[in-house]
């Protein structure tokens, strides 16, 4: 298992993921445990590309009309998100990918009412 995570200084963002990607495998391929590959894999995205938040949501098992928080970097973040709320619950219910450049502009954003 690495240590840390070696990339190139001042490169551009494709150079960046194509030196990472490998390191992620090399740093999961042996741990069995979900959680903790995905805490080292959002610490080495946000060590990489200094990500203001960086985590990963997931199917409540108990709930499946729920996302419930797992492993992330960054400030406190919603600790549960309904099927089709805010970015996260969208891009669940559409299944697909969302790409947004100011997350306060999304309709229905969830974060500002966290606290």
């Amino acid at each position: 298992m690495p240590e840390s995570i070696k990339i190139t200084e001042n490169s551009s963002k494709l150079t960046k993921y194509s030196e990472l990607i490998p390191q992620i495998k090399s740093l999961i391929e042996n741990e069995k445990n979900l959680y903790a590959n995905l805490a080292n894999i959002s610490a080495a995205l946000k060590q990489v590309f200094n990500f203001w938040w960086v985590g990963f949501y997931l199917v409540d098992e108990q709930n499946n009309q729920e996302l419930v928080l797992g492993p992330f970097q960054g400030p406190i973040a919603c600790t549960r998100i309904k099927f089709g709320r805010g970015v996260c619950g969208t891009s669940w219910k559409e299944q697909k990918t969302i790409l947004v450049s100011d997350v306060d502009k999304f309709p229905g954003h969830i974060g500002k009412n966290l606290l």
